[in-house]
């Protein structure tokens, strides 16, 4: 994590605040905790503050403000220690159906990590994960917290569908398709929740900040949720 934040341009209407150089909780947490900052002290002109894994994107209106100016408030609620407090993260609990046709590389994972499914399915299960952003798809969260043991490798060729819901494991990470698309994370399993619906508000069901924690099911239960 860098001494000090770094302010980087991002064209004509957008500035960058990074706090670090590698994915690690602390440094996503100070990203949030900035993000919340300025939702608790907004200021006219400033527009959408976009979280990732090291850093905040914030919009703005060059009309109304400079990138100076933005910097400046920006710094001055970081001397203030306004990035410091986070309110209480929302917790999720995602119903997971593990391996079958529902986590077709649930095996290979284990096989990858000496372990048994019912271990993969024990440890990955058993953690609480912390949505650090959303891309790739809109509502698709990426997680950090996952256990060393379950690390793996992606696909070496991506899949043309992937169900919605499918839960899947990428290096480090583990994350949910909201929709049915492209990907080429390892299916361990598949969540009968919509996750994604641009009618609701917010849209995504997890947010930036949230845990979750995954509650395994039955095929029998996945069905019922369906329903």
């Amino acid at each position: 994590m860098y001494k000090e934040p770094r302010f980087l341009l991002a064209g004509d209407s957008a500035l960058v605040v990074e706090f670090g150089d590698e994915i690690s909780e602390e440094v996503n947490r100070r990203v949030h905790a900035l993000a919340h900052a300025l939702r608790k002290n907004p200021l006219p002109g400033l527009g959408e503050a976009v979280p990732t894994y090291r850093s905040l994107l914030i919009h703005y209106d060059p009309l109304r403000l400079s990138c100076e100016e933005v910097k400046a408030f920006v710094s001055k609620l970081l001397q203030r220690g306004e990035e410091a407090s986070l309110p209480e993260p929302k917790m999720v609990e995602i119903p997971v159906v593990y391996g079958g046709e529902f986590g077709p590389d649930i095996e290979f994972v284990a096989e990858h990590n000496g372990l048994t499914v019912e271990e993969v399915i024990r440890l990955h299960s058993g953690a609480t994960y912390t949505v650090y952003m959303l891309g790739f798809t809109p509502g698709f969260a990426y997680l950090g917290g996952l256990p060393e043991a379950l690390a793996t490798p992606r696909l070496p060729t991506p899949r043309k569908l992937v169900p919605a819901g499918s839960v899947g494991i990428a290096g480090a990470q583990t994350g949910i398709y909201p929709l049915a698309t492209p990907g080429g994370w390892r299916l361990i399993g598949r969540a009968p929740l919509k996750l994604f619906d641009p009618h609701h508000d917010p849209p995504a069901l997890l947010g930036p900040g949230d845990k979750v924690r995954f509650v395994p099911i039955s095929e029998e239960e996945f069905e019922t949720y369906s329903q």
